[in-house]
């Protein structure tokens, strides 16, 4: 069953969002790796040079300014994507 899994992203490539909203993207990605390190160091992982699952160590737990350019990009994806599919889906993002 596991080898028959196809995921299946709502299609956003059409949606094209304000360049204001650029600077959301960035906090969001932010937040997004915030979340992430969080996580790991509540379930015990520490930084670590490279990574290791048997030790818990991870090159990424630092603070989203201090990763490298690879991983920023992995974030801003994940925020640029969720920032689209609200779109998509029909809803307003709009700053107060």
């Amino acid at each position: 069953m596991k080898n028959s899994y196809v995921p299946q992203p709502v299609d956003t490539s059409d949606i094209q969002l304000p360049e204001e909203l650029n600077a959301l993207v960035e906090q969001m990605a932010k937040n997004v790796h915030e979340v992430w390190a969080q996580s790991r160091i509540e379930q015990g992982w520490i930084y670590g040079e490279e990574r290791s699952d048997v030790l818990k160590q991870h090159p990424c737990l630092v603070p989203y300014d201090e990763l490298p350019e690879v991983e920023k990009a992995y974030d801003r994806d994940t925020a640029l994507g969720t920032l689209k599919l609200i779109r998509k889906l029909g809803f307003k993002i709009e700053k107060e």
